[in-house]
């Protein structure tokens, strides 16, 4: 199954990625840096900067601070990562910035009940804001 994470919201859909996971199926979710998290952007991206300053920096937690790795990370929170079952549903699970080209002439789904709608009043930020506010630094543009 392929997912469009443009404008959806990254809870959401990681619920619904997790569960195709636990069931078997393999899961990737394109354009991961479009997937929003809803309320005020300053306290998310503070939350988020928080995160990667935890820690020991030789001994961890070790964050990783791109857009497709954090909404890989927030439906792994989803799964019962500690049991067999939930660590092979984690390998399932593909998430990537864009589309890439062997994707592009698959059908991609896209979820009504997930997604922000575009004139929409919720306050949100998105993945690749919070990236690039907490220290991401792309290989190539991305817009």
């Amino acid at each position: 199954m392929i997912i469009d994470a443009k404008n959806a919201i990254a809870g959401r859909l990681g619920t619904i990625a997790a569960k195709k996971a636990l069931l078997g199926e393999e899961v990737i979710i394109v354009n991961a840096e479009k997937a929003v998290i809803t309320g005020k952007p300053e306290i998310i991206i503070e939350k988020y900067y928080n995160l990667t300053q935890k820690g020991n920096p030789f001994k961890g937690p070790f964050v990783s601070r791109s857009p497709d790795r954090l909404l890989r990370r927030i439906i792994r929170g989803m799964l019962p990562i500690k049991k067999p079952r939930g660590k092979e549903a984690y390998k399932r699970i593909k998430c990537y910035i864009g589309i890439p080209e062997e994707f592009k002439d698959k059908e991609i789904k896209t979820f009504k009940e997930i997604q922000l709608s575009e004139d929409s009043f919720i306050e949100h930020v998105t993945l690749l804001d919070i990236a690039k506010n907490i220290g991401w630094k792309p290989r190539v543009s991305i817009e």
